[in-house]
């Protein structure tokens, strides 16, 4: 028996076996194909009941089965689930565009279109109607025969291309140890990055210690090795991924993949693949996002420069280094911020054990919304590390199941994400909960230590959990309208605020206790963390930008003329340049955000949401961080909504005026405070 053919609750991961997920994307398109089937072959007339409601609900069990088997291909893949992947890749997006090409189909949903003025529909069924007419026309449904079966052939090739992108990342990032077998060559790590390295050659069968380019195992490396020719040749693995000529190589792919998105947006009638993904963005045009970054460059490049300055004398100075390089640049930091804030990572770590922070964003959670946790262990789960909690609000009844995976593993991509493995939604008198799950890759425990979380660590772990709380907290009708499935430059907006809580004393008090001797965190030690948290902003802006603006080069124009991927790089690095090229490597090789993940076109939006989250940040700031008006505001009118909305209505619901740039330049201390 195929555990994915008959109905699940829980994902029945111990039950799986890889030969199960073939037949069963084959029958869950079968059946989804006879629900569509069943909709252009009714004989009523179309309404938005038997036709957009009808097709909204249809080829959910599909919808499951590609979330559990996507979700796992990211977090616990080996070399069968990668071939199955590209197998059905190519399935799931013919059957896709079999629904958007569908004359039949699309005849019914324009009907009903055509007639949404005179429909008695509320907003969220509005937003359906447009969302659905739009993804047939916006996905050649009023094409020419020729030009659909050219599009059909782009699509299958698109996400064949994505997955052997991530893949050749994968395997570049397993394939990399840099194996040390002299005390000496470790100098300046702390005792426990030591261990770590140390477990981590002991598990691979090995004497000495091992780094490798997981972040937990890279960053204290680049941070605190006194070795520059190692921080040299761990940086130069780091940013070479996919840029070695051989058959992991990802340079063609990039070319590959920037030349047919341009060609689909051009058989669609758009300028670029940026015009045409923006047009379902709050940004709304290309034209619009070069504004806003080139607003952010100009406040933020003399900050840059100034800091960058600052830290080429600080290393010319400790250490006599005539060049800075980019693997100068977390080492030297780092000893110019213990310089100025008397203030390190290691310093703060021993206040972070990892399960006290989880403990510490579910109480920050209890307190904003009512939430309560309790983790169960009678839920599946697809890796003996992976936790599970039940959420219930405050009068007990069952919001969401959350799944949190916290460690690298071999077959885990590196990052950190959340991810869905089922929807919120209503359907008659059945209100199905979603079912969430944060994957990030921290520090494992040693022998002699709990797994201590770094600061960026912690803001990360609170950055993951709020986009959790997007899909915990969904109370929307439509599947496709819950939780995270909003503009991708709004998705930033829950995720980022809830980074704010980490640098408030009323927050860290919750949480920020000594693993050892239980002692709050010094609030002097507090008041250092807030003051180094503009340390650096304006490089670190700049380098954001420069993502971005590399984003926008591969897919605001036609890139077909271009044949030299680092080429293109560095023409788009120009004004956001600090530390000399390395020639031998290439970021577009392994930026996996736009050319695996969703970020096409939209790498821009982590600053967009930065400038919503500061803005809401401070009306909190003004009413209290813990109050629960604006908590209440903030769940009704932003995380429980998903897309049923226009994004800036539903930001101006909530904080009764469009945002402001103001708050966010004045948090990165990249203008004056008011006042």
């Amino acid at each position: 028996m195929n555990p994915l053919l008959t109905p699940f609750d829980t994902a029945p991961f111990s039950k799986l076996k890889n030969e199960h997920f073939k037949p069963a994307f084959l029958r869950a398109i079968e059946d989804a194909r006879k629900e569509i089937e069943a909709i252009t072959q009714n004989g009523e007339a179309p309404t938005f009941e038997n036709t957009i409601e009808a097709l909204e609900y249809a080829g959910l069990h599909l919808d499951r089965i590609s979330s559990l088997f996507f979700n796992l291909n990211a977090a616990e893949t080996n070399k069968e689930i990668q071939k199955i992947a590209q197998e059905v890749s190519p399935l799931l997006t013919e059957f896709s565009n079999d629904i958007t090409l569908n004359e039949a189909l699309f005849k019914r949903v324009k009907a009903v279109y055509e007639q949404k003025e005179h429909l008695e529909l509320d907003e969220e069924q509005q937003t359906l109607l447009d969302r659905k007419y739009k993804s047939f026309s916006r996905n050649g449904a009023n094409l020419p025969e020729a030009q659909k079966k050219r599009l059909r052939a782009i699509d299958t090739e698109l996400s064949r291309l994505k997955l052997s992108f991530g893949e050749n990342v994968l395997a570049e990032t397993n394939h990399y140890e840099m194996h040390l077998t002299k005390e000496e060559d470790l100098a300046g790590l702390p005792v426990g990055e030591k261990e770590a390295a140390q477990e981590l050659a002991r598990s691979r069968g090995k004497s000495g210690w091992l780094v490798t380019l997981d972040y937990p195992s890279y960053i204290p490396f680049m941070k605190y090795a006194r070795n520059r020719e190692l921080r040299k040749e761990l940086s130069i693995a780091f940013g070479s991924k996919g840029f070695h000529g051989d058959e992991l190589d990802n340079r063609e792919t990039v070319l590959k993949i920037v030349g047919l998105r341009y060609e689909r947006a051009q058989l669609l009638g758009y300028e670029s693949h940026a015009h045409y993904v923006l047009e379902e963005r709050m940004a709304e045009k290309p034209e619009k996002v070069y504004e806003f970054l080139n607003e952010l460059l100009e406040k933020a490049k003399p900050a840059a420069e100034r800091e960058f300055e600052e830290l080429r004398a600080f290393a010319k100075e400790l250490d006599g280094i005539e060049q800075l390089e980019k693997w100068d640049s977390a080492y030297y930091s780092e000893k110019l911020k213990q310089k100025l804030f008397d203030l390190d990572d290691e310093q703060l770590k021993p206040y972070f054990p990892l399960e006290q922070v989880v403990a510490g964003v579910f109480k920050v959670a209890e307190k904003l919304f009512g939430l309560r946790f309790k983790e169960v262990s009678d839920v599946d789960t697809y890796h003996k590390e992976v936790k599970t909690y039940r959420i219930y609000d405050g009068n007990g009844q069952f919001i969401s199941l959350f799944y949190a995976d916290f460690h690298p593993r071999p077959g885990k991509r590196g990052g950190a994400w959340m991810t869905s493995y089922r929807s919120q939604y209503r359907k008659g008198e059945t209100h199905v909960r979603p079912h969430i799950s944060n994957v990030c890759n921290f520090t494992r425990p040693t022998e002699n230590k709990p797994s201590l979380l770094t600061f960026n660590e912690v803001t990360t772990l609170f950055h993951e959990f709020g986009h959790a709380l997007h899909g915990i907290l969904a109370d929307t009708t439509y599947p496709s309208l819950s939780g995270t499935s909003v503009y991708w430059d709004f998705v930033e907006l829950p995720s980022q605020i809830m980074e704010n809580w980490c640098y408030e004393k009323e927050a860290l008090q919750l949480f920020a206790l000594h693993y050892k001797t239980g002692e709050l965190i010094p609030m002097e030690l507090l008041e250092r963390i807030r003051e180094s948290a503009t340390f650096q902003e304006g490089m670190a802006t700049l380098r954001q930008l420069s993502f971005g603006f590399l984003d926008m080069a591969w897919h605001g124009g036609d890139p077909r003329d271009i044949k030299d991927v680092k080429a293109r790089e560095l023409k788009a690095f120009e004004g956001t340049q600090l530390y000399p090229d390395q020639p031998e490597t290439c970021m577009s090789t392994s930026f996996s955000h736009i050319f695996q993940g969703g970020y096409a076109s939209g790498y821009y939006s982590y600053k967009w949401a930065e400038v919503l989250d500061a803005d809401a940040f401070a009306y909190f700031k003004e009413q209290g961080i813990f109050d629960p008006g604006v908590a209440s505001r903030f769940r009704e009118h932003i995380l429980s909504k998903g897309g049923t909305a226009n994004p800036m209505d539903l930001y101006k619901r909530f904080r009764g005026s469009e945002p402001k740039i103001e708050p966010l330049l004045e948090r990165a201390g990249l203008i004056k405070k008011a006042g």
